[in-house]
């Protein structure tokens, strides 16, 4: 049975976020990976095109959340589900880091506006 510890979780920083992998096919995972977000006051993440379908969970915080050009405030407890295709930016404005719970389907990738695809680590 594949049991994550916190000790077992690999960290990941990238666009002044960090992604905490638990659920990846380096721990077991087959279909799906979880992981959670920490998103520092302050930090806008570039708007990214995602290739599966992602739910996005507010386990703290708030954010404001720019999803195929409509702008909504996220808050603690909120979830947003994401669909493959769809072009998402995640603002904090607040004065805290903003922590979320994403799940997605194991091969997510991301399009940047600049053509740039990345396989994020936490989702491969």
């Amino acid at each position: 049975m594949p049991i994550v510890r916190p000790s077992d979780a690999v960290t990941h920083e990238i666009h002044g976020a960090r992604f905490v992998s638990y659920a990846a096919p380096r721990t077991g995972a087959r279909e799906l990976c979880a992981w959670r977000g920490e998103i520092p006051a302050g930090t806008r993440a570039p708007a990214h095109t995602v290739s599966h379908e992602e739910i996005f969970h507010l386990l703290d915080g708030e954010l404001l959340i720019t999803l195929d050009g409509r702008t909504e405030r996220v808050t603690a407890g909120d979830t947003l589900i994401v669909h493959a295709g769809a072009t998402l930016t995640v603002e904090n404005h607040a004065d805290r880091t903003a922590v979320s719970w994403v799940t997605a389907p194991v091969g997510l990738r991301a399009r940047l506006a600049d053509g740039t695809v990345l396989s994020p680590p936490w989702a491969n």
